[in-house]
């Protein structure tokens, strides 16, 4: 049993494809919980990437990756910073360089373009945050923020999405569900 103010989250939803019409992972996550939940897209660009990502999706140096980055709002509050990196050969020219939402979602959309997710790994940490993401998350003094990264990867161990999110960690509950 949870109280109203904690935010219970299982991953295995934002790793499957969405069926048409079906709201983003996030938002269906929200109302199940009798939560409205909304993602602002603050940015999508060619960059390369920070080097702990770079080594997760195999690139090389001076290779560049699309950046999606976003903010996720809980009741309209900021409770995370979502930055998802994509190979920059899977996502030149396709939705998921263009600055606005994808329906159904990245993962959904991978899977259209036959980059269908089949293994994800996860790793959580704490930490201060920086200042830009103290004000970003309207974060007080002394609170910390977890530290989620996601890489998804398709058929053959191919790497195609390496998530980074930045969360309140106050109320925050992480929930893994593994069938071996």
């Amino acid at each position: 049993m949870t109280s109203s103010s904690e935010w219970v989250s299982v991953s295995t939803p934002y790793l499957r494809p969405r069926p048409p019409g079906e709201p983003d992972a996030w938002t269906e996550e929200a109302t199940q919980q009798g939560r409205s939940g909304r993602q602002v897209l603050r940015e999508v660009t060619e960059v390369e990437p920070p080097s702990h990502v770079a080594e997760a999706i195999k690139s090389t140096a001076g290779d560049l990756v699309v950046v999606r980055r976003r903010i996720m709002l809980l009741d309209e509050h900021p409770v995370e910073l979502t930055d998802s990196y994509y190979p920059g050969f899977i996502a030149r020219g396709t939705p998921l360089a263009e600055p606005k939402k994808i329906p159904g979602g990245a993962i959904t959309l991978l899977a259209e373009l036959g980059y269908r997710s089949r293994h994800a790994h996860e790793d959580v940490s704490a930490r201060p945050p920086s200042a830009q993401e103290r004000q970003l998350l309207a974060l007080g003094p002394d609170e910390w923020v977890l530290v989620l990264s996601r890489l998804v990867m398709a058929d053959g161990s191919l790497p195609i999405e390496m998530s980074v999110m930045i969360m309140t960690a106050y109320g925050r509950h992480l929930r893994y569900q593994l069938t071996l």
